[in-house]
């Protein structure tokens, strides 16, 4: 499974390496990503989501059910 989180949809971005030398070359910036199991209470089941730090404030701050339904519209949500 690639790198997105399942709520906000961020992904890997790249940039510049800065080093103090005459080579010049690309970096890539990982998002912060783990796994966590929520009790999702409306479907009466467990789920599993690889999210990022941004989208567990987001689920703090909107809760679960609103969070994956704004996911699934944008289709950050797979299945």
């Amino acid at each position: 499974m690639s790198k997105i989180c399942q709520i906000t949809g961020k992904r890997p971005m790249v940039g510049n390496n800065v080093s103090h030398s005459k080579r010049h070359t690309k970096r890539k910036f990982d998002v912060n990503l783990f796994t966590k199991k929520f009790y999702w209470p409306e479907q009466d089941c467990w789920i599993e989501l690889k999210l990022s730090a941004a989208g567990l404030r987001v689920i703090n701050k909107i809760g679960l059910d609103a969070a994956i339904k704004r996911a699934a519209e944008k289709g950050y949500l797979n299945a």
